[in-house]
C-alpha cells in the first residue's frame, strides 16, 4: 500500500463530506463531540497531504508547523477528545463510570504527550513511501498502553452498537498498523483510523431507538 498527499488529501475531502453530513445527523448536543470526529480526522489528513508537499517543496517553517500541527492530533487529542466524546453519550450510568475512568487515564496520556511536543523537538520525514513521525519520548509501553485504552477501549465499553464497531475496528487496525507498519505506526493507524471513522455516520442513521437512553442525558 502506498501513502502520498494524493491519498492523505482523498481521505480529508471525503470525510469533510462525510463529517459534514454526521454533524447534520446529530440531533442532541451531547452527540455533537462523537459526529465531529470526521472532520477532526478530516482536518488531520488535510495536514498530512500538506506535509507530503512540502518534502518536495523544501519548505522546512511550513513542515515544521504542518508536523507539530499533526502531531498534537495524532499524540494530544485523540487521547482526551474520544473518551470524552464517547462518554457524552453513553446513556449508561455504570459504563458512564467506567468511562469517566478512561477520561483520567485519556487526560494524563495527553498532558503528558503535549508536554513532550513542547520539550522535545519532532520530525517528519518520508521513508519507504510513508511519513515517519519522529518524536522521542519515555514511558513507551506505559504511555502506549494509556493511549490505547483511552482510544479504543473507550468506545468498546459504550452500550451503543455504532460506538462499539468503531472501537473494534480501531483496534483491530492498530493491531494490523503496528505488525505491518511499525516504523510508520503514527501515520498509518490515523490513516486506517481515519477512514474506519465513516462507521460514526452510520451510528447516527440507526433509528432513535438504536441511540437509546440519550433524552436521559442531553
Amino acid at each position: 500500500m502506498c501513502f502520498s498527499a494524493t491519498a492523505s488529501f482523498t481521505a480529508g475531502t471525503l470525510l469533510l463530506a462525510v463529517g459534514a453530513l454526521t454533524l447534520k445527523l446529530a440531533k442532541r448536543s451531547c452527540e455533537w463531540p462523537f459526529a465531529a470526529i470526521p472532520l477532526l480526522f478530516a482536518m488531520q489528513q488535510l495536514t498530512e497531504g500538506v506535509i507530503w508537499l512540502t518534502f518536495s517543496a523544501s519548505t522546512p517553517l511550513l513542515n515544521t508547523v504542518m508536523t507539530y500541527l499533526y502531531s498534537f492530533f495524532s499524540h494530544v487529542l485523540w487521547p482526551v477528545y474520544l473518551p470524552i466524546a464517547v462518554l457524552m453519550i453513553e446513556p449508561s450510568r455504570g459504563h458512564r463510570r467506567a468511562l469517566t475512568t478512561l477520561v483520567v487515564a485519556g487526560s494524563a496520556v495527553g498532558v503528558y504527550l503535549l508536554y513532550i511536543l513542547v520539550a522535545f523537538p519532532v520530525v517528519s520525514r518520508p521513508t519507504g513511501q510513508h511519513v515517519e513521525y519522529d518524536s522521542p519520548h519515555f514511558f513507551v509501553a506505559a504511555v502506549m498502553m494509556l493511549y490505547l485504552v483511552s482510544t479504543t477501549v473507550s468506545p468498546l465499553l459504550s452500550t451503543l452498537r455504532g460506538v462499539r464497531a468503531f472501537g473494534a475496528l480501531a483496534l483491530l487496525s492498530f493491531g494490523a498498523a503496528y505488525y505491518f507498519y511499525a516504523t510508520w505506526f503514527i501515520s498509518v493507524w490515523c490513516f486506517f483510523a481515519a477512514l474506519l471513522s465513516v462507521v460514526i455516520y452510520f451510528h447516527f442513521t440507526l433509528p432513535q431507538a438504536g441511540r437509546r437512553g440519550l433524552q436521559k442525558i442531553c
